[in-house]
């Protein structure tokens, strides 16, 4: 496995790197930040095969951090990314491996791939790549094709409907609840009548797009059967339930920990998700927990930082995190970090819920900055 670390300061250009890359089989993220001076101090304990580095950074532009992280002991590849062609020239006056333009595509992570894997064999070994469609339904809803090219549904009902299967994959569906949940205001005849017109249109999709998927009719309903095909919800639902068995595996607690890119079908206005996306949520919190405690009881702090960062990135006003966050920014002997983080949190509470943290929160953070 090829080893990266993702330096962007523009937070939804970052957790779009990470997606990308993180959906290619040859690498595993080491580290993704967006402050280029908390990436330079980390990168030594990190030792990535790769940095891609955006170009245009406050506080410390990419060119300068390519060049201060070439002095370091361990040298790994660069890769810049810029908005702006003319960057190129000086990318490579700082032997830089490859430069990417923005907005980033597959096809340009594919590119750099190649020139890593020539460059670094036979020191990485690469896993066989998968090939296949792929779904994502955390932070989002996306359908790409086997060549990473979005899949548009024909209509709104369509695409609604196949994310209702996804989250209910082997279990029967009455014709009934899925005519009540799309169609309500229609009579029976005519919502069934749609609903065939669908179910259609999902089979079709399914067996063009190469798809090792079915939608198999049981007496009055339907169930997805899944077969060979995985995806972030369906691994949720299959680890929940050997957690439940009291199976736990921590290398795949990480891996889904990773997986997860935000809430359930995040943007879309389905209201029958709510209830599971409160369930895929608290997974998430959990498994991040028990993973956090781990790195603590090792003292691996940098790591629990990482793990942390993460979380926080996506539910910013979670209190015990934050906590845990400035804990560990106290055992690190950074009061610069508890301020900073303590500033972001209560600008956000400010700005989501329209109060101030509580006094409690105060107190504790005050305690530390003393």
């Amino acid at each position: 496995m090829i080893r990266v670390v993702i330096v962007e300061d523009e937070k939804p250009i970052l957790n779009l790197m990470k997606v990308l890359i993180g959906r290619n089989p040859d690498y595993t993220i080491s580290g993704a930040f967006s402050n280029p001076l908390e990436a330079l101090e980390c990168i030594p304990d990190l030792q990535p095969d790769v940095v891609f580095i955006d170009v245009e950074m406050p506080k410390m532009n990419g060119i300068e951090l390519a060049s201060r992280i070439q002095k370091l002991m361990h040298q790994p590849e660069i890769v810049f990314t810029t908005a702006y062609k003319n960057y190129a020239l000086e990318a490579f006056e700082v032997s830089a491996l490859d430069y990417i333009l923005k907005p980033i595509t597959p096809e340009a992570i594919n590119r750099v791939t190649e020139r890593l894997v020539k460059r670094m064999r036979p020191a990485v070994i690469l896993e066989p790549k998968k090939t296949g469609p792929m779904i994502r339904c955390f932070g989002g809803f996306e359908v790409c094709d086997s060549e990473g090219k979005p899949i548009h549904f024909r209509t709104r009902r369509a695409e609604e409907l196949f994310a209702y299967f996804l989250c209910n994959a082997g279990r029967y569906i009455s014709k009934w609840k899925i005519m009540d949940l799309l169609w309500p205001d229609m009579q029976d005849e005519r919502g069934a009548s749609n609903l065939y017109n669908t179910i259609y249109l999902l089979k079709k999709m399914l067996k063009e797009k190469g798809f090792g998927m079915e939608i198999r009719k049981m007496n009055d309903g339907y169930m997805l059967e899944t077969g060979n095909e995985s995806y972030d919800a369906l691994d949720y639902q299959r680890f929940h339930l050997e957690m439940a068995e009291g199976k736990q595996n921590t290398t795949q607690m990480e891996r889904l920990c990773f997986l997860y890119q935000g809430p359930l079908l995040d943007g879309k206005p389905y209201l029958w998700k709510i209830s599971l996306e409160e369930a895929y949520c608290k997974y998430f919190t959990t498994w991040t927990r028990l993973l956090v405690d781990s790195d603590c009881a090792t003292q691996d702090w940098h790591k629990a930082e990482q793990r942390l960062e993460k979380f926080i990135s996506l539910y910013p006003l979670h209190e015990e995190m934050n906590q845990q966050m400035i804990d560990i920014y106290a055992k690190l002997g950074n009061k610069e970090k508890i301020a900073r983080l303590y500033e972001k949190f209560e600008i956000a509470y400010r700005t989501e819920l329209g109060m101030v943290p509580s006094t409690e929160f105060k107190d504790y953070v005050a305690a530390y900055l003393a």
